[in-house]
């Protein structure tokens, strides 16, 4: 692969900014907006409640959520996609009422939504989980607490800091998480009026205000979209540019990749990388939050490790049930050894052949996509539903990088 691509706006980062859009009293402008299968859930989802909402082919999203008329996030919608259930905080700080149905996604492992409740219910707010929704009610509303959250959670952090936007008094979030997709949004939040410190660090205050006002704002570049196509380069031992993010967002991958050969030169909004030689070494990995190396990522660096010189262990301390893709990649001639749900040891081969193959989760697809890149032979990836929800148009950008890709229907 050779050339340079430009990366699309985080889907990590525009879906929790769709949700808090139902946070100020007017509309707000939204820019660098991925075209996805997640966004325009997300999308349906706020304008089934009665927001009204455009959203082109240029990445341009207006949302005005002053005309919501319904508290309800219904199944069919959210079980298609855990960020849905970021509507929760949102709703419920605004209008003291929402009913939210249990999330669902991409089927690696327990994300329960405990942590969530638990927060809300430090701020006042009364909930009931009954026939699979989530009943919250604040009708005194939302109070300024400090909350301890028992594990470090994305989803958690970002809901509670929505809701601290206009709760009553100062809200604390300590064990917060600290991805640059929370920063992203604290910088939503802060343009339209709300006080926020801490966000990045494990601490994160917020102080609730009155109202919120509306706003353009420009969605950061996807890291972990950055990292698929710098690992496919890798694994194909090309020659690219990957330009729209902050290299920044991804020190431990682009260490990650000098382990494994990798040349890279680093610009504000950019990273090239070549390779020096054909020879690849393996790398150990150890999935870990943020600034750790990413669960995102651990599916597409194992490939690089399957055609590695030698040995490496991967182990993933996220989610138990993450190595979905181990069974596909074997089928395509990698040799991976699975000890248990958490840990793979990986002997690198000196090349992978063509099969057809299934996609399990998000991830793991764009892991069989770099592994039929680099096998011999023309390979079929069934379920592709799964990479349309958070890779814009990718067969189109491994084209212009001269891969051989085809999308069908079958």
């Amino acid at each position: 692969m050779s050339g340079t691509v430009k990366i699309s706006g985080a889907k990590n980062s525009v879906l929790p900014i769709m949700a808090a859009s139902i946070l100020p009293g007017q509309s707000v402008h939204l820019k660098n907006v991925p075209s996805l299968r997640d966004v325009n859930t997300m999308a349906r989802l706020l304008s089934q409640m009665g927001a009204e909402i455009t959203l082109d082919d240029q990445g341009h999203c207006i949302i005005d959520a002053s005309t919501l008329n319904s508290y309800k996030a219904t199944y069919e919608l959210v079980k298609t996609m855990r960020a849905s259930f970021l509507v929760l905080g949102p709703i419920l700080t605004k209008y003291g009422k929402a009913e939210v149905s249990l999330p669902g996604g991409c089927a690696i492992g327990a994300r329960p939504v405990d942590i969530h409740l638990k927060g809300l219910e430090a701020m006042g707010a009364n909930i009931q989980v009954d026939s699979g929704y989530v009943k919250a009610v604040a009708p005194n509303g939302l109070k300024g607490a400090e909350i301890f959250l028992e594990i470090v959670s994305v989803g958690a952090t970002e809901n509670l800091v929505m809701a601290g936007a206009l709760a009553e008094g100062t809200t604390v979030i300590h064990n917060a998480a600290r991805e640059p997709e929370i920063i992203d949004l604290a910088d939503f939040l802060r343009s339209m009026g709300a006080k926020i410190t801490g966000d990045g660090t494990s601490t994160i205050e917020v102080l609730g205000v009155s109202d919120l006002g509306g706003v353009d704002h420009s969605i950061i570049g996807d890291r972990v979209e950055a990292a698929t196509f710098l690992i496919a380069a890798a694994a194909t031992r090309g020659d690219i540019d990957v330009t729209g993010f902050n290299p920044d967002y991804l020190s431990i991958l682009l260490d990650k990749l000098r382990s494994a050969g990798a040349k890279l030169e680093l610009g504000e909004t950019s990273v090239r990388l070549s390779m020096d030689s054909n020879a690849l070494s393996p790398v150990d990995i150890e999935t870990d939050v943020y600034p750790g190396f990413p669960t995102d990522m651990q599916a597409q660096f194992m490939v690089l490790n399957c055609i590695a010189d030698g040995k490496s262990v991967m182990r993933e301390r996220i989610f138990e049930n993450r190595f979905l893709h181990v069974q596909e990649l074997s089928r395509l001639g990698a040799k991976i050894e699975l000890r248990g749900n958490s840990t793979a040891v990986i002997t690198g081969v000196n090349k992978l052949n063509a099969a057809q193959v299934m996609a399990t989760d998000l991830r793991a697809s764009s892991s069989l996509v770099i592994a039929a890149l680099i096998a011999e032979g023309e390979s079929v990836i069934d379920r592709i539903y799964h990479i349309d929800r958070g890779y814009q148009a990718i067969e189109e950008k491994i084209l212009s990088l001269g891969g051989a890709i085809k999308r069908v229907n079958r």
